[in-house]
């Protein structure tokens, strides 16, 4: 991953973001956006986009899941097909980048798993995990969660105007950002790829003509 320069002026925290002494300026800022992306499209682009400025990124690290736990019983794409449609997507932005990490790795994706390996990788780095609110929800029911809020501060992207009932979630670790409300979700565009419906605009154009060369989400 290529990281880039280090700005030099004194770093100010977002609004609703982490504590100063959390954040180091003298460290390196990589957001770690994990997910399926079964397949990826604009909203997760967009919120990528929106966390890095919010937060003074210097690197945001998209991660597909190897085998997602909580999937187990799901069916999903080959993880070469969605790493392959996750460096499509993020190929012209010179601040993404895509790991193939939990890929690697093999067996079940857990998100520990997944930031402890950063965090071998780059010890110098403040790591700030980017998913969903719903999912930022669900996150006391993850594997080692003790450990999680240890190894990076997590960012969970809303919609404007939504808010999480009662998240019993420690104030220091947990940030949400709103996003533009871009109604998109993977399920919706794999719905709409098997009823033969178009999703140009809802993912990038590369993913579009990738999906169509490997006729992906035909048979569901």
């Amino acid at each position: 991953m290529g990281a880039q320069d280090m700005p030099t002026g004194p770093v100010n925290s977002p609004a609703g973001g982490p504590d100063r002494e959390w954040v180091s300026a003298a460290k390196r800022r990589l957001g770690v956006m994990g997910g399926t992306f079964d397949p990826i499209h604009h909203g997760h682009l967009v919120a990528a986009s929106e966390v890095a400025a919010q937060f003074h990124l210097d690197e945001v690290v998209f991660v597909p899941t190897g085998q997602p736990w909580q999937k187990s019983d799901k069916k999903v794409s080959p993880a070469e097909d969605r790493y392959l449609m996750t460096v499509i997507a993020t190929a012209e932005n010179p601040q993404f980048s895509v790991s193939r990490i939990d890929i690697d790795r093999g067996g079940a994706t857990y998100t520990t798993d997944t930031l402890r390996d950063l965090r071998a990788l780059n010890p110098d780095t403040d790591l700030f995990f980017i998913t969903g609110a719903d999912a930022l929800s669900q996150i006391l029911t993850w594997r080692y969660t003790e450990e999680l809020f240890s190894l990076a501060h997590f960012i969970g992207v809303t919609r404007p105007g939504h808010t999480l009932a009662n998240p019993g979630l420690p104030e220091d670790g947990v940030s949400f950002v709103e996003v533009p409300a871009l109604a998109i979700s993977s399920t919706d565009c794999r719905d709409r790829v098997a009823k033969g419906d178009p999703i140009w605009y809802m993912v990038p154009d590369g993913v579009v003509r990738y999906i169509d060369k490997r006729q992906l989400y035909r048979g569901e």
